[in-house]
């Protein structure tokens, strides 16, 4: 696969008990920006996913947020918004708009959008990249 474009991340809505986590969500950002990469997200701009989507946007570039219209949202998605019906379509739409995923930390949401796309992966339906890195921090927030 050549260089990726668009990378979806999934992380919580929460900031977690810990700095080290928004300073990550911070950094992942930065880097996407300075690898001049687009951001797939869930849509929300609260904790680290909205540090993460703020700082793309900030940054310039193209961020694309995927709210779910059956949950209810506690802020507005940061760049293009397209509102999906349920959390099914949001991962499939999630996941056809991205050339890799990353994982920062967050709770049982962010766990269960990992495995999917690592079974996925498993199963040969896919042979995207799948980053993650401290998923399990912040669990019981």
């Amino acid at each position: 696969m050549g260089k990726f474009k668009r990378v979806c991340v999934f992380c919580g809505s929460n900031l977690g008990n810990k700095k080290i986590f928004s300073d990550a969500a911070l950094d992942l950002g930065r880097q996407l920006v300075e690898r001049q990469m687009d951001l797939v997200y869930g849509g929300g701009n609260f904790g680290l996913m909205g540090l993460v989507s703020q700082t793309v946007h900030d940054g310039g570039r193209h961020v694309l947020g995927y709210p779910n219209s059956s949950y209810p949202s506690r802020g507005h998605a940061v760049g293009e918004v397209l509102i999906v019906s349920d959390m099914h379509e949001r991962k499939a739409e999630m996941f056809r708009r991205a050339d890799a995923f990353v994982a920062l930390p967050g709770g049982y949401g962010t766990l269960e959008e990992l495995l999917e796309i690592i079974t996925w992966s498993q199963l040969g339906i896919h042979d995207k990249p799948v980053k993650f890195c401290c998923i399990f921090l912040f669990i019981c927030l």
